[in-house]
C-alpha cells in the first residue's frame, strides 16, 4: 500500500464532510454518488440504511477506476433513514414533506439508522450500522409552521436537522448523536482505523 493515504467521501452532504473535519480527517475527494434512494418493497429501515451507503461505495469505486491518482483509495460512504417503526420517512424536499414528517414525529420516538460503508484500497468492503433513538416532545402547530418557515428541514431525512433549531424537539436521545446529524464519528473513524487508515494524523495540527 501506498504511504500517500487517500481518503473519498461518497457524499455531497456538507454535514458528512463538516464531521469528518471535527475529527481532523479531511477528505481528498468529495464524491457524490447519485443512486435511487427508494424504498424496496418491504424493506426495512435497517436495510434501506446498509443497502444505499453499499450501493454509493461502489458507484464511487466504479467512477475512480479510470483515474490513477484515486484508484488506491480508502472510500467512505454513508446513508441515514429516520423512521418510526418499519414506516421509513422521506429526506422532506416540500412544504407538505416537512408538515407530515413533524406531524408524524410530534410526541413521539424514532429511530435513525445510519449505514456506513467503507471500500479499502485492497478492495475490501466493511460495513456498519448504527442506531439512534429520538423521543420529540409533542409540537404544537404554530412551532411546525415556525420551524417549516425556517426551511432547515429541506433535504433532511424526517424533515428536521437536530444540529440546529429542531435540537430543541428533543426530549431524550439515546445513542450516538453524530449518527443523528449524519455521520456517526465513533464507528466510521473506528471503522477507518481498523483498516490501516490514520485517522489522527492531523490532530497535532489542531493544537497550533
Amino acid at each position: 500500500m501506498s504511504l500517500l493515504q487517500k481518503l473519498v467521501l461518497a457524499s455531497g452532504s456538507p454535514r458528512r464532510i463538516e464531521l469528518l473535519q471535527q475529527a481532523g480527517i479531511e477528505p481528498d475527494r468529495v464524491l457524490p454518488a447519485d443512486v435511487d434512494e427508494t424504498p424496496l418493497r418491504a424493506e426495512h429501515p435497517r436495510s434501506l440504511a446498509k443497502r444505499l451507503s453499499k450501493d454509493k461505495a461502489e458507484k464511487a469505486l466504479a467512477s475512480l477506476k479510470s483515474e490513477d491518482d484515486y484508484a488506491p483509495a480508502f472510500i467512505l460512504a454513508a446513508d441515514t433513514v429516520v423512521a418510526v417503526g418499519r414506516r421509513i420517512l422521506p429526506k422532506a424536499e416540500t412544504i407538505d414533506d416537512a408538515i407530515n414528517c413533524l406531524g408524524l414525529l410530534s410526541g413521539r420516538s424514532h429511530r435513525v439508522y445510519s449505514g456506513i460503508c467503507l471500500i479499502t484500497p485492497g478492495g475490501k468492503l466493511r460495513q456498519r450500522l448504527v442506531e439512534t433513538r429520538v423521543r420529540f416532545k409533542r409540537l404544537p402547530r404554530e412551532e411546525i409552521d415556525a420551524y417549516v418557515a425556517s426551511g432547515e428541514w429541506r433535504g433532511k431525512a424526517g424533515g428536521y436537522a437536530v444540529q440546529g433549531l429542531a435540537g430543541s424537539f428533543v426530549v431524550k436521545l439515546v445513542g450516538s448523536y453524530t449518527n443523528v446529524v449524519g455521520l456517526p464519528l465513533y464507528e466510521s473513524v473506528a471503522l477507518l482505523s481498523g483498516e490501516g487508515f490514520k485517522a489522527h494524523q492531523n490532530w497535532h495540527a489542531a493544537r497550533s
